[in-house]
């Protein structure tokens, strides 16, 4: 009898097809795609803020340059003059407008002394420059918040490119997404050493890489581990004088008390700023005499207020005076103190009793302006812009190596991760995510508003491509 072989039939499981269809869940697809997209869409922001900054660095330098005649003393040395009579060298100069602030000179610094001009609005001064020790006027400018023109016109390059409120959109767009680009590009850098992860690996190019892509890479990644805690400081200190995400940010100190404290500057009745004029120092416009300036600083360096002093005059004679130390160098001190007309305290502020998120911002914002720690800050903020500068370029130059270059596939640069990255997601993922996100948005809403539109696009698109998609296998017969 004829036996007809047994052909075993093959067993199909949709066990080993699920696993070759379907990706693993994590994060990494998504961060790569959203490093990929901010870095073509932000990177140009991020480019200018970092060569503005780059440029702003170099003011201190170039200030005591440009102004040496207004802001440095010649010949230092012997005793200083009264403050009074040094104002009174600075109203001659300027008779009109009311004093309202005074910076006392020491060393090699001249005196500056603020009047109030018709022509100007709250934020700018006349200021006169004096030699504390002759009563010289060694000049006059006009300043925004005590500085000179040169920073004013550098701060507002860098804040607004000198656009205003509407140029103010692009610094803060930038600083609400370098951080997420920072942060993600070291988690793309950490989870491609997977295996083999070393300090030498990721803290240093790889040289023996091939030429390409891989090799710049190994230089973009590690540079950016470099650069990330002071990539996450700017962009947070950038953040917290800026206009939508600093609002909220001053909210929220306000709601857990961290602002700043100031001194109390209403007298009571027995207390009272000095009235007349009719000491040779010229009335403030009043009814304050500046010749009880002497009295008052003697007062403030009584209760221990050394260094650098900047002294806000009262507007009446309800109000005391305020003497606010003015060293922003590292230590900090910004002790301050209400004084009337007799030199006597009235209220103190010092310094240490400050709240500390009230600190970390003052510690912040002088940091990022390469005040706290003098010539070395401003050296490390340069390095932090050239980094900036070096990383974006080089992550376009990989943009541009990963594009198709064989015959009926070029392409002008690379194609971007693929799309639908989110739903490898894990769950728990998405239920923490999705209202972080949202936290985040309302926190930083040109961090939300750009997302969201990109997520738009990228769904229409996406919409789009899967209807041709079909549309074309349906006319193929597939």
């Amino acid at each position: 009898m004829a036996v007809t072989p047994h052909v075993a039939e093959p067993v199909t499981s949709d066990e080993p097809a699920q696993r070759r269809t379907s990706p693993p869940r994590g994060f990494g697809p998504l961060l790569l795609r959203l490093h990929f997209y901010a870095g073509i869409l932000v990177a140009p922001f991020l480019l200018i803020a970092a060569t503005t900054g780059l440029f702003f660095t170099t003011t201190p330098t170039l200030d005591k340059i440009v102004y040496s005649t207004e802001l440095i003393v010649a010949d230092p040395g012997g005793q200083a003059l009264p403050l009074a009579q040094q104002i009174a060298a600075a109203r001659a100069a300027h008779p009109e407008g009311a004093l309202t602030a005074v910076r006392v000179g020491a060393e090699d610094a001249t005196t500056q002394v603020d009047f109030t001009s018709p022509e100007l609005d709250e934020e700018h001064s006349h200021t006169v420059y004096v030699d504390p020790y002759t009563g010289d006027v060694t000049g006059q400018l006009t300043t925004w918040w005590t500085s000179t023109p040169l920073v004013e016109w550098a701060d507002k390059f860098h804040r607004d490119l000198q656009l205003g409120t509407t140029g103010e959109l692009y610094s803060e767009f930038a600083a609400s997404w370098l951080w997420i680009i920072a942060l993600g590009g070291v988690v793309l850098w950490w989870r491609r050493q997977r295996g083999n992860r070393t300090a030498r690996r990721l803290l240093a190019p790889d040289l023996a890489a091939r030429k390409g892509v891989r090799r710049t890479r190994s230089w973009h990644g590690a540079l950016g581990l470099w650069l990330l805690l002071g990539l996450l400081i700017l962009s947070a200190t950038g953040l917290t004088w800026s206009g939508y995400a600093g609002a909220n940010f001053s909210s929220a100190l306000d709601a857990v008390k961290g602002n700043r404290p100031y001194v109390a500057t209403e007298l009571t009745a027995g207390a009272s700023a000095e009235t007349g004029g009719h000491h040779g120092g010229g009335s403030t416009g009043g009814g304050i005499d500046p010749a009880a300036i002497d009295t008052i600083v003697a007062g403030a360096r009584t209760a221990g207020l050394d260094g650098p002093l900047a002294i806000a005059v009262p507007a009446d004679t309800a109000t005391s005076w305020t003497v606010t130390q003015n060293d922003n160098l590292w230590p900090v001190r910004l002790d301050s103190v209400a004084v009337d007309s007799t030199g006597a305290v009235v209220d103190r502020v010092d310094f240490a009793d400050w709240p500390f998120l009230a600190k970390l911002t003052s510690w912040g914002v002088q940091a990022h302006m390469g005040n706290l720690f003098g010539l070395f800050n401003q050296i490390i903020l340069a390095a932090l812009a050239i980094g900036l500068i070096t990383v974006i370029i080089w992550g376009y130059r990989m943009w541009w190596q990963r594009r198709p270059t064989r015959t009926g596939r070029r392409a002008i640069a690379g194609t971007p991760p693929a799309r639908g990255a989110w739903q490898q997601l894990p769950t728990w993922g998405i239920v923490v995510g999705v209202p972080l996100i949202f936290a985040l948005a309302f926190a930083l809403p040109l961090f939300g508003i750009p997302l969201l539109a990109f997520l738009t696009v990228d769904l229409i698109t996406g919409t789009i491509r899967g209807r041709a998609g079909k549309d074309g296998n349906r006319l193929t017969g597939q």
